[in-house]
């Protein structure tokens, strides 16, 4: 059978992902509903696959412009304090 294993879909995976779009790792929420929990799927919009690659770029551009943003306030909020240990301190009190 040249290595190839026989594999089980279950239907709920099926119905995960082709239904909802759900992927592994998507953040979901979930939802008291009277005695059941309801499972909210991730804001519905349009998956990055769908894009092309220009718009897939602006994305990616936009968001490291937040990025460095993010990181220059951190940076203007005030120095890193110095610890007064350093990780070999720490090695060295272990032998």
């Amino acid at each position: 059978m040249l290595g190839l294993q026989p594999f089980d879909i279950d239907k709920e995976t099926v119905i995960a992902k082709v239904q909802y779009q759900l992927r592994p790792g998507d953040e979901i929420r979930f939802e008291a509903a009277g005695d059941v929990i309801r499972v909210v799927p991730p804001a519905t919009g349009m998956p990055t696959a769908m894009l092309d690659v220009n718009e897939r770029l602006e994305l990616f551009d936009a968001a490291t412009i937040r990025q460095r943003n993010r990181q220059a306030q951190a940076n203007r909020r005030g120095q890193v304090h110095r610890r007064s240990w350093t990780r070999e301190d720490l090695y060295l009190g272990c032998s």
